[in-house]
């Protein structure tokens, strides 16, 4: 056999092996959460947030929606699981400061946590119990950090209902 043709050869049958590797690939977490159905509790506070509970609730909602894994329940009679989220913590630290002023700060790390627990209604049984998830962003406050807090807590929000759910659906 010719070298010209065993290379072709091997190579065919390294093509061949890398396709047979990837016929059974599925985009996505893989696993299958263990319920269908899920009530997620109305959110409590225990931070100083008031916009916080309502911006959460909602977005966690949409997480769930949007990943299309489970359905959302109405009540929790009517649900396989339930969520309880407690906001514990809404934390502000000094980033950077100003350059003319060092004694005022220019950009802030917003840190919003909570407490999960994901309960099976249908066996009693607790999947995970006050799960601390926390999520940071960074507000400037060139344009006054009332404001820069309020146009990033919503962002904060989203991106903590988003770790909620991953930590909820995927199962590894």
């Amino acid at each position: 056999m010719s070298p010209r043709r065993f290379l072709s050869l091997l190579l065919g049958a390294l093509a061949l092996l890398a396709i047979s590797g990837c016929a059974n690939y599925r985009l996505g977490s893989g696993a299958e959460p263990s319920f269908s159905t899920i009530y997620i509790e109305p959110v409590e506070s225990r931070a100083v947030l008031p916009q916080a509970r309502a911006l959460l609730a909602t977005q966690l909602r949409d997480a769930f929606e949007r990943d299309g894994r489970i359905k959302l329940a109405s009540s929790p009679d009517t649900a396989d699981a339930t969520l309880h989220v407690v906001i514990r913590d809404f934390e502000r630290d000094v980033a950077s400061v100003r350059e003319s002023d060092t004694r005022l700060a220019r950009k802030f790390t917003l840190t919003l946590a909570t407490s999960c627990t994901l309960r099976d209604r249908r066996n009693g049984d607790t999947i995970f119990s006050d799960r601390i998830i926390s999520t940071q962003r960074d507000a400037m406050t060139d344009g006054g950090q009332l404001q820069s807090e309020y146009q990033t807590v919503p962002l904060l929000a989203e991106s903590l209902a988003r770790k909620i759910a991953h930590a909820v659906l995927d199962v590894w």
